[in-house]
């Protein structure tokens, strides 16, 4: 399992992240073949080196035919007048967050490509099932083609909010469009080719003042990334600092990407990838991302929550068992008691961590007729573990390794023993000791 760390001590933005992805060790030939088969035009990419206040980082540059202005600190943050114009709500994207300091190239790392532009027209726009279009007839995995959607898709609510319109309203005009997609498909590539099964991502670090946009100046945070922060239960801390240094795309990145804000009490950093921004802010706009190793104790402390239902039918339990554990519970049953007089009832138990306790709380006080939930700490011991993707000849196959002692066991994921049946025609027993024999040749264990 690869955990991913982002410090956005500095901001964030889709071109930082693709950056810090890639300094992590993306495959770039990878991502160059994504974006050459994107089915839009009016871009180049250029991957070079840069020295961000005398530290080396990834500088990942989307050059439009068009400019957008994302990086004209004049206009962003001038004083005269904007223009707005008229009856649709247009997606403005904004660029990276840099400091006051010249950006100096000094490696390049010779992958740029670039797609003809063909627009004759200034205000072209696309709307959010158009871009998700684009996405699906992209060459990229389907884990990737997820990834990008659930970022564009929470982009586009977040403007539909701010902006009081329906999400069939918003429209993202034609350069800023192809910018966002460029980097958010990027995105997706990057973290599907690292194989991260895990994102835990720090409070995100906001400037002050305002910035200019299509519609004319509007504070910082812009309205977009206050309603993406607000929805998905993101840490935000507003400095000292004047400029924008979270984008609405960042948001968006860390809101579809994110499944923990807490660093593991002890962990070893095995890489560290610098993301640059192009923005000139007097601070520095970098994005530090780490492949880290949890190495804390084996005992752990969880919770347990404890109810006992009756008057509920096993349908219904059935769902919320679901919903549970689609929130993220580490497990959930429930077994049949007998409670006063006889009465047949459910004792519902969920496993989970602390910080979840009142999220589960609420979904389990929601979804049946509870009115009392108790709870108690626990210390568990568990095995080291790690989940792997593997190819093999039936297709891929996720497996979880556990370490005891000198023994390594392995254990396929049910998700990709069912996969593999549907395709294959085997039984679900056959393809659970392939996947094991599979992984054996390889040289697992």
């Amino acid at each position: 399992m690869n955990k991913l760390y982002l410090e956005c001590y500095s901001g964030i933005s889709g071109d930082m992240t693709v950056g810090a992805l890639l300094d992590l060790g993306a495959d770039k030939i990878v991502l160059e073949n994504a974006l050459n088969s994107l089915p839009i035009d009016g871009f180049e990419i250029k991957i070079s080196k840069v020295s961000k206040s005398g530290l080396d980082a990834c500088d990942f540059d989307v050059r439009l035919d068009e400019d957008n202005h994302d990086h004209d600190m004049e206009y962003l943050h001038g004083k005269e007048d904007s223009h707005v114009h008229d009856k649709h709500i247009h997606h403005h994207n904004h660029g990276g967050e840099d400091s006051h300091e010249h950006i100096h190239h000094h490696e390049d790392i010779n992958h740029t490509h670039s797609h003809e532009h063909h627009h004759g027209h200034g205000h072209s726009h696309r709307n959010l099932s158009q871009i998700l279009d684009v996405i699906d007839h992209a060459e990229i995995t389907k884990n990737a083609k997820k990834i990008a959607s659930d970022i564009f898709t929470i982009l586009a609510k977040a403007e539909a909010k701010a902006h009081g319109v329906s999400i069939e309203e918003v429209h993202f005009h034609e350069v800023g469009a192809v910018d966002s997609i460029v980097d958010i498909v990027a995105v997706a590539v990057c973290i599907d080719n690292l194989n991260i099964n895990e994102v835990i991502v720090s409070p995100l670090y906001e400037g002050t003042g305002f910035i200019r946009c299509q519609h004319g100046v509007i504070p910082v945070p812009v309205p977009a990334v206050c309603e993406i922060v607000r929805d998905n239960d993101i840490d935000l801390k507003i400095t000292n600092y004047e400029g924008e240094f979270v984008t609405p795309t960042g948001a968006a990145i860390v809101a579809a990407i994110k499944t923990s804000d807490k660093l593991p009490d002890k962990f070893k950093i095995e890489k560290i990838g610098i993301g640059a921004g192009k923005r000139e802010y007097e601070k520095a706009g970098i994005l530090r991302s780490m492949l880290i190793k949890d190495t804390s104790s084996k005992s752990h402390s969880i919770y347990k929550l404890e109810s006992n239902i009756d008057d509920c039918s096993g349908e219904a339990l059935g769902y919320v068992v679901e919903k549970l554990l689609s929130e993220g519970a580490r497990d959930v049953h429930f077994i049949p008691v007998f409670m006063k007089k006889n009465r047949p009832a459910y004792q519902l138990n969920v496993i989970c961590r602390e910080e979840d306790i009142e999220k589960f709380e609420q979904i389990i006080f929601e979804e049946t007729i509870t009115i009392g939930i108790r709870k108690q700490k626990i210390e568990m011991t568990m095995l080291k573990t790690e989940l792997k993707i593997i190819d093999t000849s039936l297709g891929k196959a996720q497996v979880k390794i556990c370490d005891l002692k000198n023994e390594k066991r392995i254990y396929p994921e049910y998700n990709s023993i069912v996969e593999i049946c549907k395709k294959s025609g085997k039984s679900y027993q056959e393809i659970y000791q392939f996947i094991i024999n599979e992984y054996k040749k390889l040289g697992g264990i």
